[in-house]
């Protein structure tokens, strides 16, 4: 599977190149277009267990999409975000996992796979669901920003301060605490910055340069009724 990007930054689009009869999972409605000779499957990847894990506490779509490459010919599958921005691909390895916020995993190669499971408090008290992506195996996995994305890789004991709504992924060897931005409730209230996540190295960090918690919040005030 060999994944290439177009219409970067604002308006990526991811296209994956398929092998004869190789498979790309993806998540429901995220494909934009795919050549001839590709076969659709939709189904509950996991059960019901694993459907109900992503769908209700993952903030995730229920159902997986797999696409299948013709038995005798190359083919591809473009994919594409719902938000405007850019599109990050990794090279998953063995022993190496990614954790991955809601809303930002957009497919990843037969090889890899995804569990939904608890994140902790840091992760509740960040804001942006409790509950993440865990990304193992080996192959590439697609992510989507809001906005422009950065990689951040950390040295040991390097970090930095992230508002939640900015995380997109980071590396499950990263140290992760969730704060209040300011010393003082009313400080913190004044700053409109609420709670913070620290990360600490060794690891990757990847971030997004606009909040969609930002985007709802302003589409609820202009909408009809919005305001009572």
């Amino acid at each position: 599977m060999q994944v290439e990007l177009r219409h970067q930054p604002s308006f990526s689009v991811a296209r994956i190149n398929l092998a004869p009869g190789e498979q790309v999972r993806a998540e429901s409605g995220a494909m934009a277009m795919h050549s001839f000779g590709v076969t659709v499957d939709a189904q509950m990847q996991g059960g019901l267990k694993g459907a109900f894990k992503r769908g209700v506490m993952g903030g995730e779509s229920l159902f997986v999409t797999t696409f299948t490459g013709h038995p005798q010919a190359n083919t591809w599958v473009d994919v594409a975000a719902n938000l405007p921005g850019d599109i990050w691909v990794a090279d998953l390895v063995a022993g190496r996992a990614l954790v991955v916020t809601r809303g930002s995993w957009l497919a990843n190669a037969a090889g890899v796979e995804l569990d939904t499971k608890w994140g902790g408090a840091k992760m509740f008290g960040g804001g942006e669901g409790a509950f993440v992506l865990h990304a193992t195996g080996e192959g590439p996995i697609v992510l989507a920003a809001y906005g422009a994305m950065d990689v951040h890789d950390l040295q040991e004991g390097q970090g930095f301060t992230v508002d939640s709504g900015h995380l997109v992924a980071y590396d499950d060897t990263i140290s992760v605490q969730t704060r209040k931005a300011t010393s003082g409730m009313m400080a913190t209230m004044k700053s409109g910055e609420g709670l913070v996540m620290d990360f600490q190295g060794p690891g990757r960090v990847v971030t997004q340069s606009r909040n969609p918690n930002g985007l709802i919040n302003w589409l609820q005030s202009v909408l009809p009724g919005s305001r009572g």
